[in-house]
């Protein structure tokens, strides 16, 4: 279940990658301005923010195979579609179209790790399956660019459609629904909504979203933070930028071990944004110093904690909401990452002009500074429990 709920997930995750990687032949050879070539990649944010809490619903509503199936299909036709476009309007439209359905594996897959896997060890689980999306985009960023060389989309595209193609097959073949519990109904008898009376999630979803600003301003403008402002090779950065995403990979599975053996989702987070405040002033500092042995370290180790916090955070959403609920809450937790981090990139960027880089890098530790105190206090209903009711 884990192995096929982590190749379904990195299968959309390079199918909302593809647009991005596409960027240099449409620009390049292709005459699109970077706007227009901006304005395409970024297709995959929308189709995303659109569809992501329906798809958790319709997973609560009929479960993780068909939705699975559904979507890995939905999401091959766009892409067939897409080589079909004629001009960039369609093509973006056939990319917006493919994302939403690739979104169906966000909540679906996630709920499959959550059912099968007993409680004290879901959070190594779930740190696995995280790491599907970046595995998914460092998948796209070997593939496209080899096979786009020659000037023509098409072979990015087939291959796009045949992982998700695969991916259908393999949900269709392989993934089992977890069984469910009785549906838990409030004092009045209608189905209980683990929103309603409790903040819980709701201030999971906010300090998710404050700490989503680090990790996406250190992903976005490290690489060029260090060759326009710290005056580095570029193989040297990009080397450096690879190794911080590897081992932030790592990292949100070591997350999941400790909030396992710990026996709480919610104090690995809270400890996840206390630490992210140091390693970005330090990093800030670094800079600031130009100092390249402490640029080096501080990066690396801001950037493995700004993404220690999202298996957590996914966890203990999909726990707390329950088993007919997890769905919609996955899909507004994600969803509120998304907006964040649309916001967060321009706005930085923005920032950096004004103040330079080591001002902004340090700004931004006023989001996980936000986030310490939002983080919830453990409960008898919220601590992860020694056996797992969804598994048995």
């Amino acid at each position: 279940m884990l192995a096929v709920g982590v190749f379904a997930q990195a299968a959309s995750s390079f199918v909302q990658a593809v647009p991005a990687f596409l960027i240099p032949l449409l620009h390049n050879e292709r005459g699109l301005s970077l706007a227009e070539a901006g304005l395409l990649a970024s297709a995959p944010l929308v189709g995303v923010l659109l569809t992501l809490v329906l798809w958790g619903a319709a997973t609560d509503r009929w479960g993780e195979r068909v939705i699975l199936v559904t979507g890995s299909l939905f999401t091959a036709a766009a892409v067939v579609g897409a080589v079909l476009a004629e001009g960039y309007v369609a093509l973006g439209i056939a990319f917006v179209i493919a994302v939403m359905g690739s979104a169906s594996a966000s909540a679906a897959s996630g709920r499959v790790v959550i059912g099968w896997f007993p409680a004290e060890r879901r959070g190594f689980a779930m740190g696995i399956r995280q790491m599907s999306q970046p595995l998914g985009a460092t998948a796209a960023a070997l593939v496209v660019p080899a096979v786009t060389a020659s000037g023509t989309l098409t072979p990015a595209l087939v291959v796009a459609a045949a992982l998700v193609i695969l991916a259908a097959a393999a949900c269709a073949a392989f993934i089992v629904n977890p069984a469910r519990p009785a549906r838990a109904t409030d004092a009045e008898g209608r189905p209980a909504n683990p929103y309603r009376g409790d903040a819980t999630l709701v201030r999971i979803h906010l300090v998710s979203a404050l700490l989503v600003i680090p990790q996406y301003v250190l992903a976005t403008f490290g690489l060029v933070w260090l060759i326009a402002d710290q005056g580095w090779d570029a193989t040297a950065a990009g080397v450096l930028v690879a190794a911080s995403q590897f081992l932030g990979a790592v990292g949100r599975i070591g997350a999941g071990v400790l909030s396992d053996r710990v026996g709480s989702r919610l104090r690995p987070l809270r400890w996840v944004a206390v630490a992210g405040i140091p390693l970005l002033l330090l990093t800030a500092l670094a800079g600031e110093l130009h100092l390249v042995p402490l640029v080096a370290a501080a990066y690396v180790l801001a950037s493995c904690v700004s993404v220690a916090d999202n298996g957590l955070a996914f966890t203990s959403v999909a726990e707390i909401a329950g088993a007919h609920w997890s769905g919609r809450a996955l899909g507004t937790q994600n969803t509120g990452q998304f907006i964040t981090a649309a916001l967060a990139a321009p706005l930085v960027g923005l920032l950096i002009g004004v103040t330079g880089y080591s001002a902004a890098f340090a700004l931004t530790a006023l989001a996980p500074a936000l986030a310490v105190p939002l983080v919830p206090r453990d409960a008898a209903s919220n601590q992860v429990p020694t056996s797992s009711p969804e598994s048995a």
